[in-house]
């Protein structure tokens, strides 16, 4: 069994049925707004993350392409996933700052990936990679998120 208690909640619901269905969604509940694209978790393990969400009406612009906020949340809930997963239990995070460049029309569904180097657990500054990918394989949005990591309290 998986010693990170959300690794070890993942790999318990992917047992179930619509097991996917059922993480990413009690996940998405943790911060309300990451509800709003209806994210599913594709893939979770230490030091990475990767999710998906349908391009629909209610992620949608004027121009009819994923909405600029809607990528950045699928990037926050990925960061999220991958810092939860992957942090040493001496250690706590916080998101610090997000930086992105907007690379091409994001038209059609997406896949959000999230990424740290397995050996930046560290006190301070870490930038965590997120990147966005449209059906083709075309990287819509590329930035990073800084997250502020600190020892957690003696208790």
């Amino acid at each position: 069994m998986e010693s990170n208690y959300l690794l070890a909640l993942y790999t318990k619901t992917l047992r179930l049925p619509f097991g996917r269905q059922i993480f990413s969604r009690m996940f998405a509940s943790k911060a309300p707004y990451f509800k709003t694209i209806k994210p599913l978790i594709t893939e979770l393990r230490p030091n990475y993350c990767e999710l998906t969400f349908k391009k629909r009406k209610a992620v949608a612009n004027h121009i009819g392409t994923v909405h600029a906020i809607a990528l950045c949340n699928g990037l926050e809930m990925a960061m999220g996933a991958v810092a939860e997963a992957s942090i040493p239990k001496n250690l706590r995070w916080i998101p610090k700052g997000m930086q992105v460049e907007y690379t091409a029309k994001a038209d059609s569904d997406i896949k959000i990936t999230a990424e740290i180097p397995a050996d930046a657990w560290q006190v301070g500054d870490i930038q965590v990679a997120v990147n966005g990918f449209r059906a083709d394989g075309t990287k819509v949005i590329t930035g990073h998120i800084t997250i502020y990591v600190s020892a957690k309290p003696k208790r």
